[in-house]
């Protein structure tokens, strides 16, 4: 079962607006584990970045010029998605981006199966906090890094938090060490050796003792 992780940065809040993606970042999984492969990109959004976005993510409109934009890299942002199924907390906000940013490029909106962790999280613990922080606090996995928000970082924050959502390290871990390894890697099973069958005929003593014992029985059906 593949997934893709997915986490956005962005110049605001509001794609309707003109907000545009900044960064974008996919982690894929494969039985809810990660494999080491990934996708990042900074893009510039050709606009302003606004200051309460920048407070969030630092990504200034100087570094942003620099970078490739949305139409430059979707053909390989979809390619690395294919068909799997996307995995993002809120995911009703990165989504919303992603189609505004698809249309800009004559592109189809996503079509694909969609789970969010922040509903996920909510359900799972009603009334409790339900952000990125607040599930890694509850999780007890390690954010210290996440000074700023960053879309690979966030997405690797979020694999481990969502692996503790369905369930667990357990889940699914003999199965994507299969699936993960480079093939011609595992060590061949030994070939079996063949063995001469079992005698399972009873011995000379053993009918014996049984004609005994049938001989002590009432009319035993058997011998009817």
């Amino acid at each position: 079962m593949r997934e893709i992780i997915l986490d956005t940065e962005t110049t605001g809040l509001d794609p309707a607006a003109g907000d545009r993606i900044v960064e974008i970042a996919c982690l894929e999984l494969v039985n809810h584990l990660p494999t080491g492969r990934t996708f990042q990109r900074y893009l510039n959004p050709e606009r302003e970045v606004s200051a309460a976005a920048l407070e969030v993510h630092g990504l200034s409109d100087a570094f942003l010029a620099k970078q490739p934009r949305f139409a430059d890299i979707v053909d390989e942002l979809l390619a690395f998605i294919g068909d799997a199924t996307l995995v993002i907390h809120n995911a009703e906000f990165d989504v919303g981006f992603l189609n505004a940013e698809l249309a800009r490029c004559g592109r189809p909106p996503l079509q694909g199966k969609v789970i969010d962790t922040l509903q996920m999280a909510r359900q799972k613990f009603p009334g409790a906090q339900a952000s990125l922080d607040a599930l890694c606090r509850r999780f007890s996995i390690d954010n210290s890094a996440r000074s700023k928000h960053g879309a690979l970082l966030d997405s690797e924050l979020l694999a481990e938090v969502y692996l503790e959502l369905v369930g667990g390290r357990q889940v699914g871990l003999d199965l994507v060490l299969q699936s993960s390894a480079p093939a011609g890697s595992r060590a061949p099973l030994a070939e079996r050796i063949a063995r001469p069958p079992r005698p399972h005929a009873p011995s000379p003593e053993e009918l014996a003792a049984h004609a005994a014992l049938v001989a002590k029985l009432k009319d035993p059906i058997w011998t009817a």
